[in-house]
């Protein structure tokens, strides 16, 4: 039996046979990846070395932290551009594409291999030991925290103390202020005013029982009439809720601050990122090999 083929045509079973070959070739796109990361390494360590050369505590030429921190986020997108744009190039170049979009692919997925793998190596080794350091202190705190309660005991059996002593002198310490605000000293005066001050601060009836207190106290203490010395807590009290506010707003300041920071810095990478992906896929439409 005789088969016959038509010049340029495939038999019916070497069609069958045959295989579409891959598009992507994944050894180029590591080593793309391989050298990315390289680059960026090299240049990151030149960076740094440049970065110190600027250090100079003695003459006082140091710059300064914003002047600083733009320079080096600056000189980490160029590093970046510099280091996708080979890495790219380098997978096109090497999976030997012929269409330009087949040579973007390649790109991009160095641009995504190098930024996954990057992040990972980030928070599985820095991330790590912050990890472990913040675990650490916990268990120190859960430690002392459940130590407290048997600390006194061990002490007072090391001492050779009855520990129903202990806690009835620590009892008679805390107790040794008078009721009366005129029998206190100057110190026991100061301690219960800063031990009313909470109250005060929290207001309602707490915070009206603890101003009468201090009235009483101030009245005592100065040898003045009380409603006099109600008008000098009155314009103490109008003084602390004051620096209190103050306080307040200047804490939500800074955390607006912090967050538009933190928000304009976000901005700013995922722009790297995209500047990075771009670089990488121009290297690689440029490592395209062109059909003969």
């Amino acid at each position: 039996m005789t088969i016959t083929t038509t010049p340029g045509v495939l038999p019916a079973d070497d069609l069958r046979l045959a295989k579409t070959p891959s598009r992507i070739s994944w050894g180029a796109i590591f080593a793309g990846v391989v050298l990315a990361i390289a680059v960026q390494l090299v240049l990151g360590i030149l960076g740094t070395g440049i970065g110190l050369t600027l250090v100079d505590p003695v003459e006082g030429t140091t710059p300064g932290a914003a002047g600083f921190g733009i320079s080096a986020g600056l000189y980490w997108v160029v590093t970046t551009i510099i280091a996708l744009g080979a890495g790219g190039y380098a997978a096109a170049r090497i999976a030997g594409v012929h269409d330009r979009f087949d040579g973007l692919v390649h790109g991009l997925v160095v641009w995504g291999v190098t930024l996954i793998l990057t992040l990972y190596l980030l928070t599985s080794a820095v991330g790590g030991i912050i990890g472990g350091a913040f675990r650490t202190v916990g268990s120190v705190a859960t430690a002392a925290g459940t130590g407290i309660g048997a600390a006194a005991p061990k002490v007072a059996d090391v001492a050779g103390v009855d520990t129903g002593d202990v806690r009835e002198e620590a009892a008679a310490y805390l107790s040794d202020a008078p009721s009366d605000p005129a029998q206190m000293t100057s110190e026991q005066a100061q301690k219960e005013v800063a031990k009313q001050l909470p109250a005060l601060a929290r207001g309602g009836p707490d915070g009206a029982r603890a101003e009468s207190r201090i009235v009483d106290i101030v009245a005592a203490q100065r040898k003045i009439a009380r409603p006099e010395a109600q008008a000098q807590v009155t314009r103490a009290k109008a003084q602390f809720v004051k620096t209190k506010d103050e306080t307040i707003a200047t804490a939500k300041s800074a955390t607006d601050t912090a967050a538009g920071a933190a928000a304009g810095t976000s901005f700013m990478v995922v722009i790297a990122m995209l500047i990075g992906a771009a670089s990488a896929g121009a290297g690689a439409t440029a490592a395209t090999r062109r059909r003969i």
